[in-house]
């Protein structure tokens, strides 16, 4: 790949389908690097389109209208951060040499469908999993309710950060959440999960990157664990290293290693793995960056948004860890258009303390509008000087 300026005839063009939070800082990572960048979302002014070179707003879900931007900027690369595309186009797109998609459309496809993923990693490769079973309407999830047993999850196949996701304790449950997942996923594709409680010591994130070496051979190299606490399915605060056993470790390389290599393709994995002693469970993998991984950004000589920027375009990574670290989610805290952050100044002043409000342009009580990181001699230093700068953080509507 020859590198240039951006908006030069020679210029590599990157688009990126979802500009939320992690889009934005991708974004800024590519553009460190001399790419043309080309933010799209599903609403205007998201994060990615303050600072990308062009900014468009589409249903990235329709077909037509996502093909007629394609054509029209002719991007080299086409980046996929969001579960709501169209990944039919893409495959026609790239399978016309119209575009490149990464990492390839066939891990796009199925690590945005629950369905598919899990398959995969359960049926094709023999990982071990919880236990699981779809269904398509909600006499087919009392079915599956009955074969997984209870408690478990029931969670929308095409979804993120927790949306349409609830834990039942009784078959009385089984409606209200069908419902709640048929409807509150990023697509209402009609099928559901229903995923068996495990009962693990904790949940990590392990970052994978999948790049190319001086020889250009493709090369796997992971970053440390990252360990998270979750509420409702959506993570509230991360922490990196995790601490693990050497076996447990060398395991959870080696399913991560499994899994991104049956995908393919070039950049950053979030593998999502469950811990109980030496055992480990896949859960889940997202091809992009991950975000639990917004702790990198403090913690590693190279965040996964450099690590994913320089993955995809075929340049060298470095995974090493700089220092032990933590993040903490910052809520809007309100329904409004917009809100005001008080006592930063005084939130951010503790050494080794820092701050990132993502700009978005709307709040939701739940929604996630910033995050605090925080670095330390150990996580557990790190955790609390997190929670105590974000405690500190008020929101307050304009």
């Amino acid at each position: 790949m020859q590198f240039s300026s951006p908006l030069k005839a020679n210029s590599i063009k990157v688009m990126l389908l979802g500009s939320g939070e992690l889009g934005k800082e991708v974004i800024i990572s590519l553009q460190r690097l001399g790419m043309e960048v080309i933010a799209v979302d599903r609403y205007e002014n998201a994060p990615g389109h303050q600072v990308a070179h062009r900014a468009y707003s589409i249903d990235m879900t329709n077909a037509a209208a996502l093909e007629q931007l394609i054509q029209k900027e002719k991007p080299t690369l086409v980046v996929p951060e969001i579960e709501a595309i169209n990944t039919k186009l893409l495959e026609k797109l790239e399978a016309d040499n119209v575009t490149k998609v990464i990492p390839n459309v066939r891990a796009v496809q199925l690590t945005m469908n629950r369905e598919g993923i899990r398959k995969l990693a359960a049926e094709d490769l023999k990982i071990p999993t919880s236990p699981y079973a779809f269904a398509r309407s909600s006499d087919e999830l009392k079915e599956a309710v009955n074969k997984v047993g209870l408690p478990c999850f029931i969670k929308p196949t095409m979804s993120s950060s927790g949306k349409g996701q609830s834990r039942i304790e009784s078959m009385d449950d089984v409606e209200r959440a069908w419902d709640y997942a048929a409807n509150s996923g990023r697509v209402n594709e009609g099928v559901v999960i229903a995923e068996g409680q495990i009962d693990f010591d904790y949940e990590i994130t392990l970052l994978t990157v999948r790049s190319l070496n001086s020889e250009g051979n493709i090369i796997t190299s992971y970053c440390e664990p990252i360990g998270h606490r979750q509420e409702d399915g959506d993570y509230v605060e991360s922490w990196q290293p995790q601490p693990m056993n050497e076996k447990a470790l060398a395991t959870s390389k080696d399913i991560a290693e499994k899994v991104t290599s049956a995908l393919g393709g070039l950049g950053l994995f979030g593998v999502e793995l469950f811990i109980k002693e030496d055992q480990v469970w896949f859960s889940e993998v997202s091809p992009r960056p991950h975000d639990t991984g917004m702790v990198t950004m403090i913690t590693q000589k190279q965040s996964e948004f450099e690590l994913h920027a320089k993955a995809i375009l075929g340049l060298p990574v470095n995974t090493s860890l700089a220092n032990p670290g933590a993040s903490a989610v910052i809520y809007g805290g309100h329904d409004c258009d917009a809100i005001s952050f008080e006592n930063i100044p005084k939130a951010i002043a503790g050494d080794g303390v820092d701050i990132r409000l993502f700009g978005k342009p709307q709040s939701f009580k739940k929604r996630r509008m910033g995050v605090i990181l925080a670095h330390a001699d150990d996580i557990q230093q790190a955790r609390n000087k997190a929670q105590q700068a974000r405690s500190q953080i008020k929101t307050k509507p304009v």
